[in-house]
């Protein structure tokens, strides 16, 4: 069975893109990141045998299933940090006999599908699979078969965790495969690329008609401060 996840928190003014709101205020900056999830939702409802939507808190739980509708199942995240959350994913999906696990941030809506069908075509032949951010992390990793020991001992949210994720790899001895470089929405330099993506003919799809009303939204806020 080959699973695909997406990791989300709610979208509390203050508590999500913490880096962006700096620029455009808490407010937006909430707009832009619960519109970026339900992109996601839509363009990957069918992705893989199996969708599951990995969401914190848990007393948040209604709104979740309401933003993520019948395609996907809902999982609430253990507690920890970020490392901590991700192992239990994996450990949970491969304990219910996934052959294949994928995981998703909710901060690349315009992901290309043909990357996630890369990683799942790589653990055909890796164990690991990983996507690089230009700022040192990963918008995606995926494994096979069991849970890789990579999730214990990083400095999550800095540029460090590419560096030290791949180094456990190397040391553990564990083939992994690199897909192509994307981008989360982190800053006011990510928004200006989002923005001039959404007006090429590869996001004319209507999923993404939301999250650009949203993103002309904020233009006049941005561009007075």
């Amino acid at each position: 069975m080959k699973l695909f996840g997406i990791f989300a928190k709610f979208w509390q003014p203050g508590a999500v893109k913490t880096r962006l709101a700096a620029a455009i205020g808490d407010e937006l900056a909430s707009e832009i990141y619960r519109q970026s999830l339900a992109t996601l939702l839509a363009r990957f409802r069918t992705a893989a045998d199996c969708r599951r939507l990995v969401f914190t808190p848990e007393d948040r739980r209604p709104e979740f299933a309401h933003i993520a509708g019948d395609h996907w199942q809902l999982q609430s995240q253990v507690g920890g940090d970020l490392g901590a959350k991700m192992q239990a994913f994996f450990a949970a999906a491969f304990a219910e006999s996934a052959d294949q696990v994928v995981l998703i941030g909710s901060d690349s809506p315009t992901l290309p599908h043909q990357f996630v069908e890369a990683a799942f075509a790589d653990l055909n032949t890796n164990s690991v699979v990983l996507g690089p951010t230009p700022d040192g992390g990963y918008y995606l990793i995926g494994a096979a078969r069991s849970t890789p020991p990579i999730f214990d001992g990083i400095a999550w949210s800095t540029r460090e965790v590419w560096p030290q994720t791949v180094a456990k790899l190397r040391r553990a001895d564990i083939r992994f495969a690199s897909l192509p470089e994307w981008y989360d929405i982190d800053t006011r330099d990510d928004l200006r690329r989002l923005e001039r993506e959404l007006q090429t003919p590869a996001c004319a799809g209507a999923e993404f008609d939301e999250l650009r009303t949203a993103i002309r939204d904020v233009i006049p806020q941005r561009e007075t401060r």
